[in-house]
């Protein structure tokens, strides 16, 4: 029986390379991604690649222009309160859409997340707090079963990490403030999924968020920013 890749482990693991590197800011707004260049760095075909970067589209990523190529979008915070509300509510649903306790190896996750965030506050680094905030989303999202949620949840995810980025280069960010903030809530998550309450850790994300939005608003005012 062969080991290697399906067709569609591949597509999927380019097409989070491809995310990641738009939401990390590698690819900052505006940059052209040369179908070319991305062909010949993972050894594909232009066909699977078109189709990745449909999806990035479709997720309001890229945008393609006819006759000119595909572009990295920009995001203003501004054009995304109505997703944010959707993100609020959803992150409540979470926790009473087909719960998931968490398992013995998804705990261990999470504890390890904590210890990431705890080591993040002594040496805040923007690109490691970026990185640890998604593998941290990316985490609860195993807490419900509802395969629904969870794509609706993740789309909606992507569409607003770049925001936190922009506000690092922009410098209106206190990031070791924020790295403490956010170890705060992993601790709290982690301490409410040990006693087994999932809603409450739903909750308990709901408020960080709402908090977050509202001090990612404030930045737009030079008064500090937020977590996406």
């Amino acid at each position: 029986m062969s080991d290697a890749p399906s067709a569609r482990d591949r597509f999927d693991r380019l097409h989070a390379e491809l995310r990641d590197r738009i939401c990390l800011l590698d690819y900052a707004p505006g940059t052209r991604l040369s179908e070319e260049a991305l062909a010949a760095e993972f050894g594909v075909s232009r066909t699977p690649l078109r189709r990745v970067l449909g999806r990035l589209e479709a997720e309001g990523l890229v945008q393609s222009v006819h006759g000119v190529g595909t572009f990295v979008t920009d995001v203003e915070i501004e054009e995304l309160t109505q997703t944010y509300q959707l993100r609020l509510e959803l992150a409540e649903l979470a926790g009473r859409l087909s719960p998931q306790p968490p398992d013995a190896a998804l705990m261990a996750e999470f504890r390890a997340l904590s210890d990431r965030a705890r080591a993040l506050t002594d040496t805040p680094d923007p690109r490691v707090f970026a990185r640890l905030n998604m593998d941290f989303f990316l985490a609860r999202l195993r807490l419900t079963a509802n395969e629904p949620l969870r794509e609706i949840a993740e789309r909606l995810y992507i569409r607003t990490a770049r925001i936190w980025m922009k506000s690092v280069f922009a410098s209106r960010l206190d990031l070791r403030e924020e790295a403490g903030i956010f170890r705060r809530e992993i601790e709290d998550v982690l301490a409410a999924l040990a006693i087994g309450d999932r809603h409450a850790a739903a909750l308990i994300q709901r408020a960080h968020l709402s908090m977050s939005f509202q001090r990612l608003r404030a930045g737009g005012r030079g008064t500090g920013a937020g977590r996406p």
